[in-house]
């Protein structure tokens, strides 16, 4: 590195430039860096550098929010307002979403130890994952996923990341909004008590999904900045809190052998002393510590779709104030670790509640139990709640994506922040009022999209952006790359296989329980 000044100027320009409140320095940083990219990439994206330098800058400046002459405004506002907590706050909501729900019935699936062991490795993947995209925005002085696709491999780099961004997030926020569907009506039956519902409007969950996208989803939607959503990331995230104790104290209230209610709602007091009597003794409660059947292909995805923040840790990088790449890197470790943390206690306490029995989506579960149980009605409000919350958030790096893959060289524009997110909202609710099964949602797109955004672009992102006279091909920081993403072809190809052999062989019964 020492021997190489262009490698070194590079460095130091693309870190002051982010190190730098205000955005101060930012584009004098993206010229030196769009400069001192050339030499390594001659033999490689010459031809893109020059129009590279054109178009890049107007992008990325739409991207930042701000222009040259707007620059003590807006670059203010946008670049470094939101302060380390809020930031945290954020990318935690992005990371946290309905993956929970479907934990417990994950660890049913493969064991408790097999569990824990790709839950770490997972989330020990996403921090490295983050850091090889830190680096190399850094490095070229851009704070876009589609930018980097476009300094790495030009336009076809661009579209990629762009449409591997749109498929991710919209997957996630029609799995959010399928929550809204089918908790929203079973909650407002249960407070008002209605046995037999007879058909009411109120109780239709495609029209409730209609109405939370259009009164809470969409005003939140149409920010112009994701800063100003950490408040209600915060709230979104304490939802999430309440749900986790509400989860660890049922489990010492549910008896093992649980008494399903549509049974037998009159002798489930004599079946709960019996069932005290001998529920050590029986077999269906015992937690398993290791166990694979052809369901535990849905658990790699599922894990993996939990903990996709990638799309956002740019735009949150982008509104940290006083951003530097360590700073970005703690947010997110953090972010990540609560995470870690939470989802482990879910799984755990909702798979120790129910074993065997627990289903794809666990808050079902309990209302096979009591649907009128007071503690569940509000944990499941508290869900609601969060979900909704979190769909603002996956929202805007979709909106960004479609902007940089359509109108690259546009500044802001009202009307069409508007309208994007608009559309956006209209086609996933159609989805989900469409959709058959919340497990066929996380699967596929787990499968396809998360790989990519996870271990495979990062990683070669990462060895195209960054110098070889900083880091030659054989470097080990390049090898490490090449290898991530390779273990996110293998991972995408072993869970896509194991999802059609599924299918195919007709075995996909959690259909019913919907």
């Amino acid at each position: 590195m020492s021997e190489d000044k262009v490698a070194g100027t590079l460095e130091t320009s693309a870190t002051d430039g982010n190190a730098i409140p205000n955005g101060k320095g930012h584009e004098p940083g993206e010229e030196i860096a769009a400069s001192a990219k050339t030499p390594p990439t001659e033999d490689c994206e010459n031809p893109h550098m020059n129009e590279n330098r054109e178009t890049n800058l107007p992008e990325s400046q739409e991207f930042l929010s701000g222009r040259e002459e707007k620059k003590t405004t807006r670059f203010t506002d946008f670049e470094g307002k939101t302060s380390f907590g809020m930031s945290v706050f954020n990318l935690g909501n992005a990371i946290m979403g309905s993956g929970i729900l479907g934990l417990a019935y994950a660890m049913a699936n493969t064991g408790v130890i097999l569990f824990l062991l790709l839950l770490t490795a997972v989330a020990v993947l996403s921090s490295y994952s983050i850091h090889l995209l830190l680096k190399s925005s850094g490095i070229v002085g851009i704070r876009a996923y589609e930018q980097l696709g476009y300094r790495a491999f030009g336009t076809p780099g661009k579209m990629a990341a762009g449409i591997a961004i749109t498929l991710q997030n919209i997957g996630a926020m029609s799995s959010y909004l399928y929550i809204v569907k089918y908790e929203f009506p079973l909650v407002i039956q249960a407070f008002l008590k209605v046995d037999n519902p007879a058909g009411e409007w109120y109780l239709n969950g495609n029209y409730l999904v209609i109405i939370v996208s259009v009164a809470v989803i969409l005003p939140l939607a149409l920010m112009k900045q994701l800063g100003y959503l950490g408040y209600t990331s915060g709230f979104s995230l304490s939802c999430m809190v309440f749900f986790l104790i509400a989860v660890i104290y049922k489990k010492f209230n549910v008896p093992c052998p649980f008494v399903d209610f549509a049974f037998n709602s009159t002798g489930s007091e004599l079946n709960v002393s019996s069932s005290d009597h001998g529920g050590e003794e029986n077999p269906a409660c015992i937690p398993k510590m290791a166990n694979l059947n052809i369901r535990t292909a849905y658990t790699i995805p599922i894990l993996a779709f939990a903990f996709v923040c990638h799309p956002e840790v740019l735009p949150i990088y982008t509104e940290l104030r006083n951003a530097t790449k360590k700073k970005m890197q703690h947010v997110s470790n953090i972010s990540i670790a609560v995470m870690y943390i939470m989802y482990f206690l879910a799984a755990l306490f909702g798979y120790l509640t129910f074993y065997g029995e627990v289903e794809a989506e666990l808050l079902h579960t309990y209302s096979r139990i009591d649907p009128y149980d007071t503690l569940i009605l509000c944990v499941r409000v508290a869900v609601l709640t969060a979900v909704t919350l979190t769909v603002p958030i996956v929202l805007f790096p979709v909106r960004r994506a479609i902007q940089q893959m359509i109108f690259p060289n546009k500044t802001f524009y009202w009307p069409r922040h508007i309208a994007i997110a608009m559309c956006l909202l209209t086609f996933i609710n159609m989805l989900v009022i469409f959709a058959p099964n919340i497990l066929g949602i996380f699967g596929v797109i787990g499968a396809t999209s998360a790989p990519c955004l996870i271990f495979i672009f990062p990683a070669v992102f990462y060895i195209r952006i960054v110098p070889k006279e900083e880091e030659p091909l054989c470097s080990v920081p390049k090898i490490l790359a090449a290898c991530f993403a390779g273990i996110g072809f293998l991972f995408m190809i072993m869970s896509l296989s194991f999802i059609i052999i599924d299918w195919t062989s007709g075995s996909s019964n959690t259909s019913s329980g919907h």
